[in-house]
């Protein structure tokens, strides 16, 4: 069963081929199997599980089945969650456990979903590679012998979702934090336009960049998870009134004399990727001209920027975000001689060196003697690559460029934090401009690896981003099923 896409496993919910109980029992039973190895749970929901799968099935015998009624996922243990441990990936939040529930999380309890655990994470969502959580790192199910990252900071959902121990997941996406994972693990990550999915509930790295969005193993599965996740919420004041209703499959945007005008950025053209990205991409372009699509260059002249204007502002949000975490009102606390010791002694021991890292960036920049250098600078920068977005999209309908410069390398490769930030190079422009991105898979590479690429709407274009990454998929085929990709 848990090689069933969540499509499919909802047709045959419907049918009465399967329950949601034995549904979700190969889950958990997975989970019981794998879960240590891959360390993608921080913690585990099995008895709330079946509750919620015996409740799923009650429904449906008596007529009542939701939206995506007794589909097991994955919760990125970011969200907050009534009466289950929410931790952030961190010692901060190690033993905490809130009383209510994000709107994320409550759109999918409402939709019918079986909760299986919050999934791993970076600190606070601060990482490429989940290496930065307080409790390990999760594993790449792909070659599972060579130890490779996830990715990060959604690497847990991502590793749950493509190893069989979760149908689908949630992530967040600030700097490329759905995408980058989903496409080092041959999965689907829809980072979709800012507000479009309410961030109440969720644990606050940069407010105005964080963009909750789902994963999972195909692209209608991805549209179905975002119909849910997807709606107005007077409680986060960045909320959008746009809405997205999707019912799988979706349609095709290309063929029977469907005309459309595909982007590929020219400032990308110089940057240093792997062959095989190189040869992937260029088969997906022509993939894309056979079905009657125009390729057209067009250019986003200050995207090469967006990597330092975004660690500016990013950190500056954290700074500001984190400073809740006192050791006063809840979370871990230390105690000192005084106030001002158990503050230091606190934030000390409760914060991994990342995120202290990105809090004294932050800082920093914000000091008034830096202000106006680097943090309006880069606000600068970013109404400018906003700008240029907006202008491209005068000229093409959709973007296509890399979601990675290559495939998952191994969580041990030494790399610099700075070599860590340049990762994030082709995903950071998006958050900053706030319009939608999809990573698709796009094919394997020689060393038998996926790899992903992005489509890129205009803001509010999420369908259509949805729909042309639903032809990469087609075109690419690769085979993401857990069993195969783990041999067992």
């Amino acid at each position: 069963m848990i090689n069933l896409t969540l499509s499919e496993a909802l047709q045959k919910l419907n049918t009465r081929e399967i329950s949601a109980v034995e549904l979700t029992r190969a889950y958990l039973d997975r989970i019981e199997k794998y879960g240590a190895d891959l360390n993608c749970y921080i913690t585990t929901t099995p008895e709330r599980a079946m509750a919620d799968a015996a409740a799923s099935d009650a429904r449906r015998a008596a007529g009542d089945a939701k939206f995506l009624d007794g589909a097991p996922i994955a919760m990125k243990d970011l969200f907050a969650t009534r009466g289950i441990r929410t931790t952030a990936a961190s010692r901060m939040l190690e033993n905490f456990v809130p009383e209510y529930e994000s709107t994320v999380s409550q759109k999918l309890i409402d939709a019918g979903t079986v909760l299986l655990g919050k999934a791993n994470l970076d600190e606070f969502a601060m990482g490429t590679f989940s290496k930065t959580s307080f409790f390990g790192a999760p594993i790449n199910p792909w070659q599972m012998e060579n130890r490779l990252t996830a990715g990060g900071s959604s690497g847990g959902s991502t590793s749950a979702v493509a190893s069989g121990l979760a149908i689908a997941a949630t992530g967040t996406d600030t700097g490329g934090s759905i995408r980058f994972p989903a496409a080092i693990t041959g999965l689907v990550g829809m980072k979709p336009t800012y507000g479009l999915c309410s961030r109440w509930g969720c644990v606050a790295f940069a407010s105005s960049l964080d963009t909750p969005g789902p994963i999972a193993r195909t692209v209608d599965d991805t549209a179905l998870m975002l119909s849910a996740m997807a709606g107005h919420d007077p409680k986060d004041s960045t909320s959008s009134k746009h809405g997205f209703t999707c019912t799988a499959p979706l349609e095709p945007i290309l063929g029977d004399s469907k005309k459309l005008r595909i982007g590929v950025i020219r400032e990308f053209n110089d940057v240093k990727i792997s062959d095989d990205m190189k040869t992937l991409f260029e088969k997906r372009i022509n993939d894309l001209k056979s079905m009657g699509a125009e390729i057209v260059e067009v250019s986003i002249p200050n995207i090469l920027d967006a990597l330092a204007a975004y660690y500016i502002i990013a950190p500056a949000e954290a700074s500001s975000n984190l400073a809740r975490y006192d050791g006063m009102r809840y979370g871990l606390r230390v105690e000192g001689k005084d106030i001002y010791d158990t503050f230091k002694k606190t934030r000390a021991a409760g914060f991994g060196d990342e995120v202290k890292r990105r809090m004294i960036i932050g800082t920093a920049v914000l000091s008034s003697q830096s202000y106006d250098v680097y943090f309006m600078q880069a606000a600068r920068v970013r109404r400018m690559i906003s700008d240029s977005f907006n202008k491209a999209f005068t000229e093409c309908d959709l973007i296509i460029c890399p979601s990675s410069a290559g495939t998952a390398m191994p969580l041990d490769s030494g790399l610099s934090p700075l070599e860590f930030y340049a990762l994030d190079l082709f995903t950071v422009a998006m958050n900053l401009a706030g319009v939608p991105a999809c990573s698709v898979p796009c094919g394997l590479g020689q060393n038998g690896l996926p790899l992903g690429m992005q489509v890129v709407g205009n803001r509010f274009d999420d369908m259509r981003v949805l729909q042309l990454a639903k032809h990469i998929e087609t075109a690419a085929a690769i085979d993401n099923r857990p069993t195969t990709i783990m041999g067992k």
